[in-house]
Order: structure tokens, then C-alpha cells, then sequence
């Protein structure tokens, strides 16, 4: 099918998801971060301090995922997604209203695990059921979103705040995860039945079954994975958080710094396509190995950078695994785990990925508290990614037997 008639004929689906995905940004990292000057001066925290309480808040929300990410597999988009984006619209106004130190973990927990946990996840799981031949496609556009708000909230925003009180930018925040819900509904009058319900043969993943949560946790596969899938939500995040920190080390004004992220956001999305269309031509056994190789080259260019251009050159390389690694995880665990329970599974591997964004600024910021430059972590990161890709190759690598000869 060429790519005009599969967007003309899925389209109010592809743009539901891709609507979740852009308004999960009000929980991601990338955009909570841009107010870490802000929230640090009206708190008195230190980089420690707050990265503590980022890292406590987003890991009771990995804990929660555990548990509600599984509602996909027993709601439709239509009646859960609304309900989710409510919670992060009062989320937003929690962060805008809230008034001690002590307060802030509940703050976090409920932005991570509303924005980044449970819209991407519905948005991720539904292209999961609702798409096999063309999951691929389908993941890379759906989540678009979450490029197109990478690329426009940080700048927007930052430019706001010189004219507007901080608090009162979460009160708009609050008020498109509002707006968001109208245009949900009216996109999934009609959703879609999933073709994994109806073509569960197509859909079958290692050993030619549906594997439940329990049973992918008790597999070797699973654990092969685990650091690759807790590196880039880890590192990137602590990135982005520490972005304001990184600005002043490396001699540039903030605003130089998230002026590069179009760029680099722009460029996630041309390998977002590439990956999705290389994932329905080859599968992901094939292409997951090799994904994480270019986070090595990045972390290296940010640690050893002494201006926008090597900062922008680590993005460059930054954007090749992140564009493919918002496309090909999701599309992979479908093909080696199967479609039926694939809302649980997911869960347990949004809730690793929740996880590693917690735990990343946490690190990094004691780390820059004990004396630890980011400078240094971030050559240590690259070595991380080393590691997680000969983990892959041999995990992967000893599971793909296991993929019936169908797929």
C-alpha cells in the first residue's frame, strides 16, 4: 500500500495517536525541564535536590504503570484516553498551584505518570493492535507528536516565560490537554476494531503464541533488554534536564542551546520515517541491535564540546537513535511477544523506561552535586551504550530463532 493511500484511509486514527503523543509532552522531560531555573529558585532546591525529587516522583509513577498501563488491553482508546487527559490537564494545574518544596514529588509522579506513562502509552499500544502489516508506518507517524512537541513547546514556551509568570504557562498547558479531548472523541467515532483480534495468526510472536507479562519477564529476552531499554530514557532525559546546567558550563545562554533542538527534532523525524519504513520491510530482529550505536558518538560530542557546533553535531547523532527508537521498541515487542496481551507487556516496559528517566536526572545531578562533572558522566554514558548494544546482539540474536517462519 503506498503511503498517501495508507494516510487517506487512516487517517482519523493515525491522528488520534499522533494528538496523545504531542500532548504526553506536558509530562515529558524535555518540557518540564525548561522551567528546572524557575522551579529550583522558587523552591531553594539544589541540582541534587531537584533531580531527587524528579527521580522519587517518575519512579512512583514507573510503579503505577505497572499496574494501569493493562487498562489498554480492556478499554478503547476513546473511553480511557479522555479520562487520562483530564488527569494531566489537573496535573498541570497542580504544578501551577503548587506552593512548598514538599509538594513536588506528587507533582511530578502525577505529570509523569498522566503525560509520558499513560497517553504515550495508549497512543503506542493502540498502533500496536490497530496496525500489523503496516505497524511500522503507522507507529512512525502516530508519534510524530511527540516530535512535533519537541521541536515547538521548548521554544515557544521559553519565549512565553519572558513576558509570562511560569505558573500561568501551566495553566495553558492545562487548558490543551482540555482542548485535546473534543478532538479525540470526534476523531474515534468510529474506532477502529483491532486486526489483531481478528488476524491473531498474523500476529503471533516467539514460539508462534501470545505471550501474558508474566511470561516475557520469565524469558531471557526480556533482561537482554532491560539496559537498552533504560539507557536512552535515562540519558537523554538527563540531558534535557540538565539542560539550563550544561548551557552554563559550556559558555552559551540558554536560549542558544533550545534554539538547536528544532534541528535536532526535525532530524528525529526523518529517521523516524526511515526506521518505520525499514521495520515493515525487514522487521525489527534485524535493525534493534545496531540502534544505540549512534548514542555512543553523541554523549562523546557532548562531553567533549566547546560550542554549538559539536553540541549540535552529538544532536545530529542523537536524532538517528532517537527518531528509530520511537518506532522500532514498539513495533518490536509486538513481533517477538504477540499482539493479544500486548497492553501488559507494554506496560512493564513503559514502566522500565519510566524508571530510567527517573533514575537519570537523579544520577546526574548527585553526580554534579559530589564534584562528578556532566562532562565526565557523559563519556561514562557513552560507554553504557557500548554495552547495552553487545547486549542486544546477543539477546536478539539467540530470540530470532524463535520467530515463526510466518513472520
Amino acid at each position: 500500500m503506498g503511503t498517501l493511500r495508507f494516510l487517506r484511509e487512516n487517517l482519523p486514527w493515525l491522528s488520534a495517536g499522533m494528538l496523545l503523543t504531542f500532548l504526553s509532552s506536558f509530562g515529558q522531560t524535555f518540557f518540564i525541564s525548561i522551567f528546572a531555573g524557575e522551579i529550583r529558585t522558587a523552591f531553594s532546591l539544589s541540582h541534587g535536590q531537584w533531580g531527587g525529587i524528579y527521580t522519587l516522583g517518575t519512579t512512583a509513577s514507573a510503579i503505577a504503570m505497572v499496574w494501569a498501563g493493562g487498562l489498554t488491553d480492556h478499554f478503547r482508546v476513546r473511553v480511557l484516553g479522555p479520562v487520562i487527559l483530564v488527569l494531566l490537564a489537573a496535573a498541570c494545574l497542580f504544578m501551577a498551584n503548587a506552593n512548598a518544596a514538599w509538594l513536588l514529588p506528587f507533582v511530578i509522579f502525577s505529570l509523569r505518570f498522566t503525560g509520558q506513562g499513560m497517553t504515550s502509552h495508549i497512543a503506542v499500544v493502540a498502533m500496536s493492535r490497530w496496525f500489523i502489516a503496516t505497524r511500522g508506518r503507522a507507529l512512525s507517524i502516530a508519534t510524530l507528536g511527540f516530535s512535533i512537541g519537541e521541536a515547538l513547546l521548548p521554544v515557544i514556551f521559553v519565549a512565553l516565560m519572558i513576558y509570562v509568570d511560569w505558573r500561568m504557562l501551566w495553566v495553558l498547558a492545562a487548558v490543551i490537554a482540555v482542548l485535546g479531548i473534543p478532538v479525540i472523541l470526534a476523531l474515534l467515532r468510529q474506532e477502529r476494531t483491532p486486526q489483531s483480534f481478528a488476524q491473531s495468526e498474523s500476529t503471533l510472536g516467539m514460539e508462534g503464541r501470545h505471550w501474558t507479562r508474566n511470561q516475557a519477564m520469565r524469558q531471557f529476552l526480556f533482561w537482554f533488554m532491560v539496559p537498552a531499554i533504560l539507557g536512552p530514557a535515562a540519558f537523554n532525559t538527563a540531558f534535557f534536564f540538565h539542560q539550563v546546567h550544561y548551557a552554563q558550563i559550556k559558555g552559551i545562554e540558554h536560549f542558544e542551546l533550545v534554539a538547536l533542538f528544532p534541528v535536532y527534532t526535525g532530524l528525529s523525524i526523518v529517521w523516524m520515517m526511515v526506521s518505520g519504513v525499514l521495520i515493515d520491510r525487514l522487521g525489527t530482529a534485524r535493525l534493534m541491535p545496531f540502534i544505540q550505536l549512534p548514542m555512543v558518538a553523541a554523549f562523546l560530542c557532548f562531553a567533549a564540546a566547546s560550542g554549538t557546533p559539536v553540541i549540535l553535531l552529538g544532536l545530529l547523532f542523537m536524532s538517528m537513535s532517537t527518531g528509530a527508537m520511537s518506532t522500532m521498541p514498539n513495533a518490536f515487542w509486538a513481533e517477538f511477544y504477540g499482539t493479544r496481551n500486548i497492553g501488559s507487556v507494554k506496560a512493564m516496559i513503559a514502566a522500565v523506561m519510566v524508571f530510567g528517566s527517573a533514575i537519570g536526572p537523579g544520577m546526574t545531578g548527585l553526580g554534579i552535586d559530589v564534584g562528578l562533572g556532566i562532562e565526565t558522566q557523559y563519556a561514562i554514558v557513552a560507554g553504557y551504550f557500548l554495552l547495552t548494544t553487545a547486549m542486544m546482539w546477543v539477546g536478539i540474536g539467540r530470540a530470532r530463532a524463535l520467530i515463526p517462519a510466518a513472520a
